[in-house]
């Protein structure tokens, strides 16, 4: 089957921008819990945990299926793609935030945990990097054949790359910060932060598949 490389950078899009969304409405409608999770992450032990890894396992085939302009395109975006994978299927430990809206939980492992956050932190830093350095290009590298709109989608690009590149940074600091954490935690810090780079992602990948400002 030929998929059309604008198909799959807008379902791309739309799974990043969704999945905050779809998470946090869905474990309020099916479980009755009204509270948001700490983290994206904490959902892998809800009802709602089955949606997470789907969407994960969605977008990591879409990276791997996607080619752009050369081969550090499409190594970068399969790098995102196997980091998603690792996201998906080595979920954190939850002993110190569990809650009533866990519907299983696994014993704590520390690699597991080693895995699945330095796979959330290489995932979303290249997914910076693709946002600004490589969505950026041009075909041959020709600059002065750049539309209007094309220049508007590299500010775009660039800006969706900071903010996913700030936020994960700040969550980095929360996570090394344990103190910092806990003054804020009514406030969950991590999902907000999350929810942000995912939607920098998402605005991102669906300006590349033209959604917005198309030519």
């Amino acid at each position: 089957m030929v998929m059309s490389f604008m198909i799959i950078r807008r379902s791309v899009g739309f799974l990043g921008v969704s999945l905050p969304v779809v998470l946090a409405l869905g474990i309020w409608a099916f479980s009755g819990c009204g509270w948001i999770e700490p983290s994206i992450s904490n959902y892998y032990y809800t009802i709602m945990g089955n949606i997470l890894v789907g969407v994960l396992c969605a977008v990591a085939l879409f990276l791997f299926t996607y080619r752009g302009f050369d081969k550090w395109d499409n190594i970068s975006s399969n790098i995102a793609g196997l980091f998603a994978l690792g996201v998906a299927f080595f979920p954190m430990n939850i002993s110190k935030t569990i809650d009533d809206a866990d519907i299983f939980i696994k014993c704590d492992q520390g690699w597991r945990n080693a895995v699945h956050y330095t796979s959330a932190g290489v995932f979303l830093l290249t997914l910076a990097y693709i946002s600004y350095c490589r969505f950026t290009k041009t075909h041959h590298g020709k600059k002065d054949e750049m539309t209007v709109k094309k220049k508007k989608r590299n500010v775009i690009y660039r800006v969706c790359a900071v903010f996913i590149f700030v936020s994960t940074a700040m969550i980095g600091v929360l996570k090394i910060a344990p103190g910092i954490a806990c003054a804020i935690s009514a406030f969950k810090p991590v999902f907000v932060l999350e929810t942000i780079a995912l939607w920098a992602f998402g605005l991102s990948w669906l300006t590349k598949g033209e959604f917005i400002l198309s030519d």
